[in-house]
């Protein structure tokens, strides 16, 4: 797909992968709808205009449907037809299992997993009558192998490859292509946190030995949405944390 005056939906984009996310598509020329449950800031807008794109937020909780329908339509009011679609809003609430409670798992599968399908369902509708579209998930290692103190996180982002799957299968025919991103490790404002030992115990069981950046996930979605003929894959943005056989 060519990029240029194209329209990208990308969830969560605020900061972080998000937010690389959707200026790697503003470099490309797409214009760009920008989104987070809170109200977004003209300093971010501007920053992304500053690629001679379009861009405009819409703020709203993917994880109600009917909000997530109506985030949709006003940003086609404004720019017309969504031609990509990035999910990659997403919460961590880490808790061991027996810690864990029933609200604790509940609500980062509403966001991660319920999120993602409301956000898609949504938005396929148009792009089965254009006969065109992208979309792109953003799942996570963690939903490949798990992770102590991440039942409900592993599960959601296990959910997110499933339903990748599924919909690349089911909207192949009409020319839409789905695919997910899994990161590993990525220097983020959340990984800053982690202290120096932690970091380094993590370094080591990373191949390439190192962290990888915002733009290292940014690339591969941009990369993605560019090709025609990768459907229900998920590339792993990992350093070779998690290989395949």
């Amino acid at each position: 797909m060519e990029l240029q005056g194209k329209n990208v939906f990308v969830t969560g984009s605020t900061r972080g992968i998000g937010l690389a996310i959707a200026e790697a598509f503003a470099k490309e020329g797409a214009n760009i709808i920008l989104n987070g449950r809170g109200e977004i800031s003209q300093e971010l807008i501007q920053k992304i205009q500053q690629h001679h794109v379009k861009c405009i937020g819409v703020s709203g909780d993917i994880s109600d449907f009917e909000i997530a329908g109506e985030m949709i339509a006003s940003a086609e009011k404004d720019l017309g037809p969504i031609n990509i679609l990035v999910n990659n809003a997403g919460i961590t609430n880490d808790k061991l299992l027996m810690r864990m409670s029933a609200e604790d798992f509940d609500k980062v599968l509403k966001i991660n997993l319920t999120g993602t399908f409301n956000m898609t369902q949504h938005i396929t509708k148009k792009m089965l009558k254009a006969r065109e579209g992208r979309i792109i998930n953003l799942t996570s290692v963690s939903g490949l192998i798990g992770n102590i103190g991440q039942s409900n996180y592993s599960a959601s982002k296990a959910g997110v490859i499933g339903f990748t799957k599924s919909v690349a299968r089911e909207l192949a025919a009409r020319g839409i292509t789905c695919n997910a991103i899994a990161p590993g490790f990525i220097a983020t404002d959340m990984t800053e946190t982690l202290s120096d030992k932690v970091k380094e115990q993590v370094t080591q069981n990373i191949p390439l030995q190192q962290f990888g950046t915002t733009n290292d996930v940014a690339n591969t979605a941009v990369f993605l949405a560019k090709s025609p003929y990768i459907t229900g894959q998920v590339i792993n943005v990992d350093g070779g944390l998690v290989m395949h056989g």
